[in-house]
C-alpha cells in the first residue's frame, strides 16, 4: 500500500476492470478510485431526466467488492456540459430559472443515486479563471447562463441530496500564487454566504521542475480557511513546457521516446518524495489520488502533444518505478 496517512487513489475507466494487470494493481496498492470520465455530466446526463448510471455503477460495484473507496468526479465542468442544460432563449425572462432548475435537478438525481457510495464529490471543476484580473472562468457556459451563482446552486443542491458526503471545489495550478488567489477568493465568497463546502481539491498536474514548496503553501492557505485538502489528479510530467506548448503546441520539449534518461526519472522520483513528505506533514490532507494508475494509460501521452510520457508511480508493465520506491521507502537512495 502506498500510504497509511490517507486513502491513495487512482483515476480509472470501467474498461480497465477487464484487464487483469490493472485489477491486480488496484487491489494491491490503491484504497480509493476516481471515475476518469464516467461520472461526468456528458456521460450521465444524456437528456433532461435521462441518466446513464451503468458505467459508473460498474466502478462502484468493483470498489465495494474490493473494499475500495470512491471519489465522485465531477458534478459540473464547463468542458462536459451537455447542450440540453442551456436550451432556450437567454433573453427570455424565465431562462435563468429554467437553467438553474435543470442544474439542481441533475445534481439532486446524481448525488442521490450515489448516496452512501462515494465519500467525496468534486462539485465544481475548474471554475476559477486563468486570466489576471478575472476571478471566475467567464467562458464557462454555466457562467454565461447563471453568472457565478451557479457554483452556490451546485453546492447547495449536492448537500441537500447527501448531508454526509464531503463537498469540494476542484482546480489546477493551485501551487501557483496567482491561480491560488483566484480559487481561494471563490472559496471565501462561498464561506461568507454559508454555502456548504468542505474542502479544496488540488489537481497537481505538475512537472519534474515543480517546487513542492508551492504545494505546501497551497495546503496551508486552505487550512487557514478551516477547510480540508484533497489531492485529486496528481501526475508528474517528464516535460517542462512553456505556456506556448499548451496554447498552440509550439515550443514543446522534444519527445524522449522509449529511452527516458535515468536523470529525468530520478528527478521525478525526487519530486514525488518531496511532495509526499509535504502531504504527510499536513493533517488536513485526507485523500491523495493520481490521474491514472500506471504509465500505459495517461492523458499526458496526447496532451499537450503526442509523445511518450511516464508521469505515474507504476510503469507501463504495472511495475513500481523509482518514484514509487521514493514515496514508500525513505531509506531508498535515488540514483
Amino acid at each position: 500500500m502506498l500510504a497509511a496517512n490517507f486513502p491513495v487513489g487512482g483515476a480509472i475507466e470501467p474498461s480497465q476492470l477487464g484487464v487483469a494487470a490493472d485489477v491486480a494493481l488496484l487491489q494491491k496498492h490503491f484504497s480509493s478510485i476516481t471515475a476518469e470520465n464516467v461520472m461526468k455530466p456528458v456521460t450521465i446526463g444524456t437528456g433532461p431526466g435521462i441518466y446513464n448510471f451503468a458505467p459508473a455503477d460498474q466502478l462502484i460495484q468493483f470498489a465495494q467488492t474490493n473494499s475500495i473507496q470512491v471519489r465522485g468526479h465531477t458534478l459540473l465542468w464547463h468542458q462536459t456540459a451537455p447542450s440540453w442544460f442551456f436550451a432556450g432563449n437567454p433573453s427570455d425572462p424565465g431562462y435563468r430559472d429554467l437553467v438553474r432548475q435543470r442544474l439542481e435537478t441533475y445534481i439532486t438525481a446524481v448525488v442521490t443515486h450515489f448516496r452512501g457510495q462515494v465519500y467525496a464529490w468534486d462539485v465544481v471543476n475548474e471554475v476559477a479563471s486563468d486570466t489576471a484580473g478575472q476571478t471566475y472562468r467567464e467562458s464557462s457556459p454555466w457562467h454565461a447562463a447563471l453568472g457565478p451563482d451557479y457554483i452556490e446552486y451546485a453546492f447547495r443542491a449536492a448537500r441537500a441530496a447527501d448531508p454526509t458526503v464531503l463537498l469540494f471545489i476542484n482546480d489546477y495550478n493551485t501551487e501557483h500564487p496567482d491561480k491560488r488567489t483566484r480559487v481561494l477568493a471563490i472559496v471565501q465568497d462561498l464561506i461568507s454566504k454559508g454555502v456548504p463546502i468542505d474542502g479544496v481539491g488540488h489537481q497537481l498536474h505538475i512537472n519534474v521542475n515543480t517546487s513542492a514548496a508551492g504545494v505546501d503553501q497551497a495546503l496551508t492557505a486552505v487550512e487557514s480557511l478551516g477547510l480540508i485538502n484533497h489531492v485529486t489528479e496528481l501526475d508528474v510530467s517528464l516535460y517542462s513546457d512553456p505556456g506556448s506548448c499548451y496554447e498552440n503546441g509550439t515550443g514543446c520539449q522534444a519527445d524522449y521516446g522509449a529511452n527516458v534518461p535515468q536523470s529525468v526519472l530520478s528527478q521525478q522520483a525526487t519530486l514525488y518524495r518531496q511532495l509526499f513528505n509535504v502531504l504527510r506533514s499536513h493533517s488536513s490532507v485526507r485523500s491523495v489520488s493520481t490521474w491514472g494508475i500506471s504509465d500505459n494509460h495517461t492523458w499526458l501521452s496526447t496532451f499537450p502533444v503526442n509523445r511518450i510520457n511516464r508521469p505515474l508511480l507504476f510503469d507501463s508493465g504495472r511495475l513500481p518505478k523509482w518514484a514509487f520506491w521514493a514515496v514508500v521507502d525513505a531509506s531508498i537512495v535515488i540514483p
